[in-house]
């Protein structure tokens, strides 16, 4: 892979603010990260999510349990979120584009792929005719990260249909730009629960989350999101919970990489 020296100096200086986010701003340093991967290859649309692979799997399920559990758009609206829904539901019911089977045979590595390298009829596919066409998307490009045996980041970034599709360079500088980022990716499954919790955190959890690791007391917390301390404590206990740690130092040390 060859990159020149103005991308490679674009991307690490990408890397190196998105280490400047502290870990209570993990949405904002996501929408940064998403919004520099589409400056990079001049996208106009970017995407993240999370997924996970569920411990029953079903009988001929096409993704062999792998699930997206957290969707995050760069630039989102009422009708990707439709579309967003209607594809997990899809899914669910044991239907999933070529381009999300193939990506899934290749889960525990690294990847970054244009569709039309994963499906080469992918541009004439009935997936891309319903859910492509209708939004003037042209293209995409699809990376994959691992960040263990049973959790993955995916990324997709969107070219509308006023643009050329994706060259295989700018595969590669996407490739290039993310494959530096698992510490980034973890951090991301972190923030919403998945990889170690028992169950995904609610909105109001991934808050108080945000309070714990920044260092702020419980009575701080509580001030910030206008809850009762009472309140406030039972948030916290039910985090520990989910993330089967018993305080915030080693709750902290998850996000430090360390076994809980």
């Amino acid at each position: 892979m060859t990159v020149s020296n103005d991308n490679s100096d674009r991307i690490h200086i990408l890397w190196d603010e998105l280490a400047d986010f502290d870990a209570a701003r993990a949405d904002d340093a996501l929408d940064h990260l998403m919004a520099g991967l589409g400056h990079l290859v001049d996208a106009q649309n970017v995407n993240w999510f999370g997924t996970v692979r569920m411990a029953d799997i079903l009988p001929g399920d096409p993704v062999h349990g792998w699930r997206p559990r957290c969707v995050q758009f760069l630039h989102p609206s009422t009708q990707i979120d439709a579309s967003v829904k209607e594809q997990t539901k899809n899914l669910e019911l044991g239907s999933a584009d070529e381009t999300a089977i193939r990506n899934v045979t290749m889960t525990g590595t690294f990847r970054a792929n244009r569709a039309v390298d994963l499906a080469p009829g992918w541009l004439e596919s009935d997936y891309y005719r319903r859910y492509f066409q209708p939004f003037g998307l042209n293209d995409v490009i699809w990376a994959g990260v691992p960040v263990n045996d049973d959790a993955e980041c995916y990324f997709g970034i969107f070219r509308d249909d006023a643009h050329p599709h994706f060259t295989p360079e700018e595969s590669d500088l996407v490739a290039y730009a993310l494959r530096g980022l698992k510490w980034f990716c973890r951090q991301q499954l972190l923030s919403h629960g998945l990889m170690v919790a028992t169950s995904p955190l609610t909105a109001v959890e991934r808050q108080v989350l945000g309070g714990l690791l920044t260092g702020l007391v419980e009575k701080q917390i509580a001030a910030a999101q206008h809850q009762s301390p009472h309140t406030t404590h039972e948030y916290v206990s039910n985090i520990y919970r989910k993330f089967g740690v018993k305080n915030r130092a080693a709750l902290m040390a998850l996000w430090l990489g360390k076994a809980a």
